[in-house]
């Protein structure tokens, strides 16, 4: 009989530096694995955040239960990439009327370190030109876009 290890989480300093890695729909690997390698050499713990679309038939406060429905997957795969990778982790999901207002949301109510832009990669995903200009000009902290090279014909 083989018994089963359970992998410990990293423990979260509350001094510890944070990543931010926003992002709406999927979440390019590269991307991921390059906020995971600057994560592990920072000792930083890494926020992945699920930007979610709020339509303005909507209230702003709507329960959009089909969108989280979509984001928790996604979370909790960046999630697991990260605890294998030994990175402490603490994902969020914030909602706005455009990716740029829950950007604005999200600074506004936490700290963090370093941002870490998916541009796109692949004919999507990714922040648009305009998104990526605006997030350069009023991003809290130091931003990196990072736009991976198209897959291999």
């Amino acid at each position: 009989m083989i018994g089963l290890r359970r992998r410990r989480r990293p423990e979260v300093r509350p001094d510890a530096r944070r990543i931010l890695v926003p992002f709406a729909g999927a979440l390019e690997p590269a991307v991921l694995d390059a906020a995971i390698r600057i994560a592990q050499a920072e000792d930083a713990v890494l926020v992945p955040a699920y930007l979610l679309l709020v339509p303005l038939a909507y209230d702003e406060d709507s329960p959009l239960k089909d969108q989280v429905g979509v984001a928790m997957p996604l979370l909790e795969a960046v999630e697991h990439a990260a605890l294998r990778a030994g990175v402490a982790v603490d994902a969020r999901i914030e909602k706005g009327r455009t990716l740029t207002h829950a950007l604005r949301r999200l600074w506004e109510a936490e700290r963090f370190d370093r941002i870490v832009a998916p541009a796109p990669a692949n004919g999507g995903g990714g922040f648009t030109e305009k998104q990526l200009a605006w997030l350069l000009t009023h991003a809290p902290a130091e931003t990196l876009v990072l736009k991976p090279m198209p897959h291999a014909a």
